[in-house]
């Protein structure tokens, strides 16, 4: 049964979408039927790692929560972590309990301050490290920049496993180079081959882009 369960923590900077693609997960692996949001006053439907009533109030995580589903197999928990300075002794004892971190960071800010301080102690306990590039679908850095970044200023060597197709307005779904297909967000179709992509791309001017990189 040991053998079985998955840890993992999510970490970030306040506002990077952490506690957002915590209930993602938690939606696609089942244990939910509908996804709640960080700010979800007006339609009562909050996020479900933020249960107490100033975590709801005011948007944000004060204390570490676990969740855990099911999925292919395993038995996964997540632990959403305070993203907050003035919380991050409780995020830093988190990470004591942890097989590996999912670091989300923001597209159009990149690596911010508290990030960079979570990251130094996932480093520090030798935590693989998992990267998220949040917010594609707004305005944001350039995929390259963003690596860039991410080997400059925390050293680590980065190796992409999903491309965005387009950014912002754009931005019309992913590379999956990993299972080697296309993961599209519009239309009725949901997977297809990468040799679909110049046929439903080719007018995206950032598709040629790709393939000329």
């Amino acid at each position: 049964e040991i053998k079985k369960r998955r840890t993992f923590a999510i970490i970030s900077h306040p506002d990077a979408g952490k506690t957002t693609i915590t209930e993602q997960l938690l939606y696609f692996g089942g244990e939910i039927r509908e996804a709640g949001t960080v700010k979800g006053k007006k339609s009562g439907q909050f996020a479900k790692s933020d249960w107490m009533d100033i975590e709801k109030q005011r948007g944000i995580s004060v204390t570490s929560s676990v969740m855990q589903f099911d999925y292919a197999g395993k038995r996964v928990n997540i632990l959403d972590t305070p993203g907050h300075e003035d919380f991050s002794e409780d995020t830093y004892r988190t990470l004591m309990a942890v097989d590996a971190a999912v670091m989300v960071v923001d597209s159009a800010k990149g690596i911010e301050a508290q990030t960079k301080k979570l990251f130094e102690v996932v480093k520090h306990r030798n935590i693989p490290v998992f990267t998220f590039i949040n917010k594609l679908d707004r305005d944001g850095r350039e995929p390259l920049e963003l690596l860039e970044e991410l080997e400059e200023v925390l050293g680590i060597a980065s190796y992409p496993m999903n491309w965005p197709i387009g950014m912002g307005r754009a931005f019309e779904g992913l590379y999956d180079l990993h299972n080697k297909r296309l993961e599209l967000y519009k239309g009725d179709q949901r997977f297809a081959d990468f040799e679909e992509g110049a046929t439903l791309f080719a007018k995206n001017p950032f598709y040629e882009q790709v393939l000329e990189d």
